[in-house]
């Protein structure tokens, strides 16, 4: 469970670092001072949003080394998914505000906001919605986790309900 995690928290990782220093740059450029006050508050809240993401998706790896060997390996796995699940979250946020930049600057045009929309909705459906389908369709119930401190039901004798 933990290298599946660790390996998939590399793939975010990746964008979301490189998705961070690029934003970083744009402060830099001279198009930046000619840029509405609006689009200015959009950059600064990306960049944020950015950081943070970038913080809680390295959070795993570090949480790995700093507990590694303490027999504490469920609790761990634990939270590293629980900072994954929010580092991708603040990701698509980071995206979707990056997204909205780009395409002011590009165009101000009206339509931009519903383009926004629907790129945020793509994202939250194959991000999100297809894993919670796919989950609700494809896990069997003895699959499915048990509440801390509960042991997992035996099966019950065919013929008894």
């Amino acid at each position: 469970m933990w290298g599946e995690l660790i390996q998939e928290v590399r793939v975010a990782q990746t964008g979301v670092q490189i998705l961070f220093g690029f934003l970083l740059t744009v402060v830099f450029t001279p198009r930046y001072l000619d840029l509405q006050q609006t689009d200015k508050n959009i950059y600064i809240v990306t960049v944020v949003l950015g950081a943070c993401a970038t913080g809680a998706l390295i959070g795993p790896v570090s949480l790995h080394r700093l507990v590694s060997g303490r027999r504490v390996k469920p609790q761990a796995v634990r939270w590293a998914s629980r900072l994954t699940f929010v580092g991708l979250v603040l990701l698509l946020a980071t995206m979707t505000s990056a997204l909205l930049l780009v395409l002011r600057a590009a165009t101000h045009d009206d339509y931009v906001p519903w383009l926004v929309a629907g790129v945020f909705t793509w994202y939250v459906l194959c991000w999100y919605g297809i894993p919670a389908w796919t989950r609700r369709r494809y896990e069997s119930p003895s699959q499915k986790p048990r509440p801390e401190g509960r042991p997992p039901r035996k099966p019950r004798p065919e013929g008894r309900r």
